[in-house]
């Protein structure tokens, strides 16, 4: 139908991009209008609009080689960004938009988030969220499905965002239904937090399950993720998530080809020596473990920054992955006692510089959204005590 097409390239190149395509109801027109977006861009018309309808393997395979080819998205030359995109919100709230945007796709959800605090509104992608991170948790019988004609069935729907949170024991004082449809960023900012926060609690407990109830450290999962880097025949190792060196990206990059061989192209990846090689990796990382299907919580400027919690998540998701995937694995890593004797002598420190009985299902959940970020701080003994707090 050729929308897959229309959303590519509007990505790829927005200063070419036609509102009416993917307005466009019938699938032939729209591939005609997706063709002339290509051919703005540089590439030859050597297929027809039936061509794609139709769904001509090789004639398709050949389109998109040639859209890799004129704009593969790996660089960015702001020369060819239009200027509505080179305006910039408040720094900290694009930041936020972006790392909730990242997630929130990350998920699966049917309706692809192209901005947060827009698409949200409506109360759907908030409910198909919900429904992801808390299965069971949403009445679909009474939400409504966009296009949404009366606003009223809008507010029906963050409603009911707004109950499951309650359910969930999530902080709302403050928050209603309609500050949602309103577009209120900083409640929908802590709104989003608190979710984000429940599903890595959520992927974390499932994680603690795997290793037979044993305690998850952090130590833990550092001690694992050497383990699966040494396996390899590689020597790259770190002794806590507070390491400089993981601003590189190549531990993670040398991890994520550690439990899946296929999956990094080394010709991709650069030293991260400087800078802009960091943020190169950095992305590429998100990339593959997206790729892969780990749950993704962070930015590029998150792995750059070396930001501790982040750095911890990730490596959980991709342990988590790792043994979702490979029983035999699940096996190994089991056997804690026996497998990390040698290296339980000398634990690795923790996040917090505390020994190895901080364990990680206690140093996740009481995530701060701190500095510029937000004025809004979630405490993990509030939630799990399911009192709530005043979003100020």
């Amino acid at each position: 139908d050729a929308k897959a097409y229309a959303f590519l390239l509007n990505v790829l190149a927005p200063e070419y991009c036609n509102p009416l395509t993917l307005d466009t109801k019938h699938a032939t027109e729209r591939a005609k209008l997706v063709l002339d977006h290509a051919e703005r861009m540089g590439c030859k018309r050597y297929l027809s609009p039936e061509d794609i309808v139709e769904g001509w393997t090789n004639l398709n395979l050949a389109f998109v080689a040639q859209i890799f080819h004129e704009r593969n998205g790996l660089s960015v030359d702001s020369k060819k960004i239009s200027f509505a995109e080179r305006i910039t919100d408040d720094v900290q709230l694009s930041r936020d938009e972006r790392c909730f945007r990242l997630w929130m796709n990350s998920l699966g959800v049917e309706n692809y988030v192209n901005n947060v605090f827009e698409d949200v509104r409506n109360g759907w992608v908030l409910l198909e969220v919900l429904d992801k991170v808390a299965p069971g948790s949403v009445n679909w019988k009474q939400a409504t499905k966009p296009p949404i004609k009366f606003p009223f069935r809008k507010v029906e729907n963050c409603n009911q965002v707004v109950m499951i949170g309650e359910m969930l024991k999530f902080s709302i004082v403050n928050l209603g239904g309609n500050d949602i449809v309103q577009g209120n960023k900083k409640l929908i900012i802590a709104f989003l937090w608190q979710l984000m926060r429940y599903n890595m609690l959520q992927l974390l407990k499932s994680l603690r399950s795997r290793s037979r109830g044993k305690e998850i450290t952090d130590s833990y999962i550092i001690n694992w993720a050497n383990r699966k880097i040494k396996s390899t025949g590689r020597s790259r190792q770190i002794e806590s998530f507070k390491d400089k060196s993981l601003s590189s990206g190549l531990f993670f990059l040398e991890l994520l080809s550690a439990v899946e061989p296929r999956v990094v192209n080394w010709n991709l990846v650069t030293k991260g020596e400087s800078d802009e090689e960091k943020k190169l990796n950095a992305t590429y990382i998100i990339s593959v473990a997206r790729k892969i299907g780990c749950s993704i919580f962070l930015l590029p400027e998150d792995i750059m920054e070396v930001n501790q919690k982040m750095m911890l998540t990730l490596t959980a998701s991709i342990m988590y992955w790792c043994l979702q995937n490979s029983p035999e694995e699940c096996e190994t890593s089991n056997g804690y006692s026996s497998t990390y004797a040698s290296d339980a002598s000398s634990p690795a420190p923790s996040v917090n510089g505390e020994d190895e009985s901080s364990s990680l299902c206690s140093e996740v959940p009481s995530l701060t959204i701190d500095d510029a970020a937000s004025d809004i701080t979630v405490s993990s003994s509030q939630f799990e005590n399911g009192e709530k707090t005043t979003v100020e």
